[in-house]
């Protein structure tokens, strides 16, 4: 499993969010409080982050441990952003280490991350990657199952869904077919939209803005757990929570 962390809102100095904190995504990446499978996080990491009136991301990705990388020590300290999505992973065990395979994955104003895994993968996957456009399937960044969940949100989102539906349908036919652990996270520097599906997710309203995360990054009160089998969406400061199948949760 990995560790994931977005945010939206007014400018932020990265570090805020991923390495200040006591407990913050780089901690994560070696103590992390709420993962449940694996115990740590160490197979590659990465920053994709929105500039003020940009709304392309910049992006910067390693293949080892976060902890080990000037660069991202650098970003953090200096950056500021309206949007971001971080993430420090955990390969499944079977498939591809590199650069390639960590999130998070980039295409136009888009950043997805995948916290989770596909069980018996590839062959569990033979099913939904029919479902794939050819081209895009022929430059998937990675023969990995988020890879592979990437690219079938971008074709539901090419074919107009909003990014909250695109979750929605990936994440429930992932599940469907695998019975994998399918929490996604989705941005596009403006909104966020995210998923559980056996796995931890927490959000957080901040003066500036909102955080989704797959857990607390310290122990102030005001997190809220997102149940499991939920899309949480997150626009204009506004933060609902449904059912996977589409019913609003109070």
């Amino acid at each position: 499993m990995c560790r994931h962390l977005a945010y939206v809102g007014a400018p932020i100095r990265v570090g805020e969010l991923v390495s200040d904190p006591p407990h913050a995504l780089t901690r994560q990446a070696w103590a992390p409080r709420r993962q449940t499978h694996g115990i740590m996080n160490v197979d590659g990491f990465g920053l994709g982050w929105y500039s003020p009136g940009d709304p392309e991301p910049a992006r910067h990705r390693g293949d080892g441990p976060v902890w080990g990388d000037e660069t991202f020590a650098d970003l953090a300290r200096t950056v500021r952003t309206t949007g971001l999505l971080a993430a420090v992973r955990s390969g499944t065990e079977g498939m591809v280490s590199g650069r390639g395979a960590a999130a998070p994955f980039r295409s136009g104003h888009w950043l997805f991350s995948h916290n989770g895994a596909l069980p018996g993968w590839p062959e569990s996957g033979a099913e939904l990657v029919k479902d794939i456009d050819p081209a895009r399937l022929l430059r998937i960044d990675a023969p990995t199952d988020a890879a592979a969940l990437w690219a079938l949100t971008l074709d539901r989102l090419d074919a107009g869904l909003t990014p909250g539906e695109a979750l929605r349908a990936v994440a429930s036919r992932a599940v469907e077919v695998t019975g994998g652990r399918v929490n996604l996270l989705l941005t596009d520097g403006s909104r966020i939209a995210g998923t559980t599906a056996g796995a931890s997710l927490c959000y957080r309203r901040l003066e500036a803005g909102v955080v989704v995360a797959s857990e607390a990054y310290d122990d102030a009160g005001d997190w809220h757990d997102v149940p499991d089998g939920r899309l949480i969406t997150v626009e204009d400061g506004e933060v609902v929570v449904e059912d996977l199948t589409g019913e609003r949760i109070p």
